[in-house]
């Protein structure tokens, strides 16, 4: 098969001369990142310069630094961010500087050629590389990118929410896009991070039940699920789920199980939990081979998706769910931190105290 080379890149930025602070991944191996002094990119004409006003925590940052996820450094990381547009190139028609945007950085690079990207579908583009970890992202303070990456967000929407787009994007492939929630329906979502809760306060806007099920490691995060609007929140470490599933089912099942806890008892749980002719997402990644009981697939005739991050259709359709305030995306940012704060907000993260931590420059 003969690779196609990218024909979609970000714009080429000269440095300005001017130098900003960025957190790095800086060579190969685990930890090797650093707050560090980068060149400040200038615009050229096909970019649009955006001064980044947050950033989210995903657990690919996580990844990276823990040299568990593939990465090119030295990269900057970070890839769910919101801000201004400073300045625009010439070459630029659509958006104009003080626009307020969210920022897809997920298509950095593709090949804009092959069927994949040409359907929307760019996740699944052989040279993709994202902003974060194959080309520079946006833990830092300005950033350039191409035009077809900027989103404006609606007037009131805040930047907090703009940062949220990123992983927003993802329940809402997973929930409205592949489960087809019905009002009355009754969800469960197992593992209660932030697309997981993300996914719970889709579902419950649907008019969906819905119950979020967690360890005891999870009780800072089950605690927000609380306050999210779900019916439920399970510690399974305290309680029989597959109890409460029966029982707030009636014995039938959940109509709609999302797993995104990326662990082979909730996935097993799951499979359980769900009803006949039923539908599974798995939306968790679990990194290695797992088993499961497969043959409730079969006997139970479920409807089992995969759901890997989003298209450009998920895209607009969640700038218009943000833009209506159909959720509120603030309710999952528990922190808000400093850049030079980030070795605390990675802790925050991986021990599972907090769910979206939103970082942001110390020069701004």
């Amino acid at each position: 098969m003969t690779t196609l080379e990218p024909a979609i890149t970000l714009p080429r930025c000269a440095p300005s001369g001017r130098t900003m602070k960025a957190l790095m991944k800086t060579r190969a191996g685990v930890g090797n990142v650093e707050l560090v002094d980068v060149p400040e990119p200038a615009c050229p004409s096909d970019g649009v310069k955006v001064d980044v006003r947050f950033t989210g925590i995903c657990g690919t940052d996580l990844h990276v630094y823990h040299d568990r996820f593939r990465s090119y450094p030295p990269v900057i990381l970070g890839h769910e961010f919101s801000g201004v547009v400073v300045e625009t190139g010439a070459a630029i028609r659509t958006v104009e500087p003080g626009a307020r945007v969210a920022v897809l950085g997920s298509t950095a690079v593709s090949c804009g050629r092959c069927e994949h990207c040409r359907q929307g579908y760019y996740m699944f583009c052989t040279v993709r590389r994202g902003m974060g970890h194959g080309v520079s992202g946006s833990f830092t303070r300005y950033v350039v990118v191409r035009e077809d990456q900027v989103y404006p967000l609606p007037g009131d929407v805040s930047f907090e929410e703009g940062a949220v787009c990123e992983p927003f994007a993802s329940a809402v492939q997973a929930v409205d896009e592949l489960a087809a929630p019905q009002a009355g329906d009754v969800a469960l979502v197992s593992g209660p991070g932030p697309i997981g809760l993300l996914c719970a306060m889709l579902l419950a806007a649907r008019g969906c039940r819905v119950l979020v099920a967690g360890t005891g490691e999870d009780r800072a995060r089950l605690d927000v699920a609380g306050r999210i609007g779900v019916d439920r929140a399970i510690d399974v470490s305290r309680e029989d789920l597959a109890a409460v599933v029966d029982e707030a089912t009636g014995g039938r099942g959940a109509d709609i199980v999302v797993e995104a806890a990326g662990a082979a008892a909730s996935a097993a749980a799951c499979l359980h939990a769900a009803r006949s002719r039923g539908v599974y997402i798995q939306v968790g990644i679990h990194g290695r081979d797992i088993t499961l009981p497969i043959d409730l697939v079969l006997y139970k005739q479920l409807r089992w998706y995969g759901s890997l991050g989003h298209s450009l259709q998920t895209w607009d359709r969640v700038m218009r769910i943000v833009g209506q305030h159909r959720v509120d995306l603030r309710a999952v940012v528990t922190h808000t931190m400093p850049l030079s704060r980030w070795r605390e907000a990675f802790d925050l993260c991986e021990s599972k105290q907090a769910v979206k931590v939103l970082l942001h420059s110390d020069e701004a």
